[in-house]
């Protein structure tokens, strides 16, 4: 394989890999993937959706000498940048691709965090290593929290795309699979070839195509609530325990870290945390915390405001941000239709959108100095913020729902606990972080991982609701694939 300029991709391709760690320690060999060729293959396997679950089916069918097909309604990475431009400079957004939908999925340019809490079944050290294979770091094998960065993940998607046609497989961009039937080629049932189903959890308008095409769906558990950022300085003084935060200068900002504290931070790199409590009855924790990092616009239709977390490799921005988000279990929307928290979601959506709709920007959030929004009142102004649309003054206190809000308040509070300093005006709030995971599962064998209403159809990753985030949903898109070899036997 070649870069744009025609030069080679040093791809880790030898028999073996030995990686060190700074400290000099060796670390165990492993054997690389070998990639079959499956241009005359009479084997064949659908895949819709180009993220993580279903690169890595796409992969793990090579192995096998299985030929993919993935269809993926975005575009390849380098024309889905163009567009993610475009949004970030509050000129439009591509409802087709965007944060959420394009090849690599959403992790592409949401951090590329290898982390899983995640207790699934399966070798997540094999993840990280085909990770590696494409051009990852060595820290990838041995780092507890491994971290690409959305500056360099994109690169390794290419590559992978890269393999996946080299040895025969197929990728069609710009394709959104609108019916599962006209797809299959067959009049009713899925029979023809198995269909990998690995769709992202911001799919909304594909669950309602399989809600009406009959495949059984079910509500999830899933959380809502904002993004917190604060000055990393902040964050370093807090988790490093270098300084109380309150010592401020002139200018109500934290005095510049010197001498033997700042080579703390040169050493350990900015700091992140990882915060949980509880509120009445639910959980209230931070999520995809990212250290020296930006907030994002990633919401993927017309009229809705939804926002995310980024850092590149170096995470060397000025900021921290995370996630803060609220526990939503399924008693806690009325009704019985599958689809009711994503109806939940949407809703919330739209309300944003309509709290920043003031400043005419497209992509602007609505914000709320952090204390302000725990006590209740109108923030007068809001401090410099990493999310480059914009953001606007608003009572977040006030509109979002009380089962959210409230508890997000209380949380606040609590985690000022732990840290003295983290409940601060110089922290702003923005919202809202509504896509942390899917409201959906899409119900399937737990053995066979076959869908149990729709023969043929193997619902894998976030989007079908058995993952949550990159790793675990490679491992998943792994996992269906090596049963639809099996079925190949």
């Amino acid at each position: 394989m070649a870069d744009e300029e025609g030069k080679p991709i040093p791809i880790h391709n030898s028999q073996f890999t030995i990686n060190n760690s700074p400290d000099g320690d060796r670390f165990p060999l492993y054997t690389p993937p070998v990639y079959q060729d499956v241009h005359e293959a009479k084997r064949e396997a659908i895949i819709i959706g180009a993220g993580p679950a279903g690169l890595f089916a796409a992969l793990t069918l090579l192995e096998h000498g299985i030929k993919p097909i993935i269809y993926e309604r975005g575009k390849e990475v380098s024309e889905r940048k163009k567009d993610i431009a475009l949004l970030n400079r509050n000129e439009g957004l591509n409802p087709e691709s965007n944060y959420c939908f394009g090849e690599g999925g959403a992790g592409t340019f949401s951090d590329g965090k290898l982390f899983s809490r995640s207790k699934k079944r399966g070798n997540m050290q094999r993840v990280m290593e085909i990770f590696h294979y494409f051009g990852a770091p060595d820290t990838v094998l041995y780092e507890a929290h491994a971290h690409i960065g959305s500056d360099k993940l994109p690169t390794i998607i290419k590559r992978m795309r890269e393999c996946i046609l080299e040895h025969g497989g197929e990728i069609h961009f710009e394709t959104c699979v609108r019916s599962l039937k006209a797809i299959s080629g067959q009049p009713s049932a899925i029979s023809r070839f198995p269909i990998i189903l690995a769709i992202g959890h911001s799919a909304h308008d594909t669950y309602r195509m399989l809600a009406a095409e009959g495949v059984a769906m079910e509500t999830k558990g899933f959380a809502m609530g904002v993004r917190a950022e604060h000055p990393q300085e902040l964050i370093n003084r807090l988790m490093y325990h270098l300084g109380k935060p309150h010592l401020t200068s002139p200018q109500g900002r934290n005095t510049p870290l010197e001498g033997e504290k700042e080579g703390v931070i040169k050493y350990l790199g900015n700091a992140s945390y990882s915060l949980v409590t509880q509120v009445d009855g639910r959980g209230v924790y931070s999520f995809c915390m990212c250290p020296g990092g930006h907030i994002v616009p990633a919401g993927s239709a017309e009229g809705m405001c939804v926002v995310n977390g980024m850092s590149a490799s170096h995470r060397n921005s000025p900021y921290a941000n995370s996630g803060m988000v609220v526990q939503i279990n399924p008693e806690d929307i009325p009704g019985d239709d599958p689809l009711r928290g994503l109806e939940y979601q949407e809703e919330l959506e739209r309300l944003a959108f309509e709290q920043s709709a003031i400043s005419h920007q497209p992509s602007a959030a609505p914000a709320q100095r952090m204390r302000d929004f725990v006590e209740g009142r109108a923030s007068k102004d809001l401090p410099a913020c990493s999310y480059l649309p914009g953001i606007v003054p608003s009572r977040l206190d006030q509109w979002l729902p009380a089962g959210i809000g409230k508890r997000l308040q209380q949380g606040f509070r609590d985690f000022d606990k732990k840290y003295p300093g983290f409940l601060t005006n110089e922290a702003v709030i923005v919202g809202v972080e509504s896509r942390s995971s899917s409201p959906v599962r899409i119900i399937r064998d737990p053995e066979t991982m076959e869908s149990v209403s729709t023969p043929g159809l193997y619902p894998c990753g976030e989007g079908a609701g058995y993952a949550g985030g990159i790793t675990s949903s490679a491992l998943d898109g792994i996992n269906a694939a090596c049963r639809i070899a099996v079925l190949y036997e």
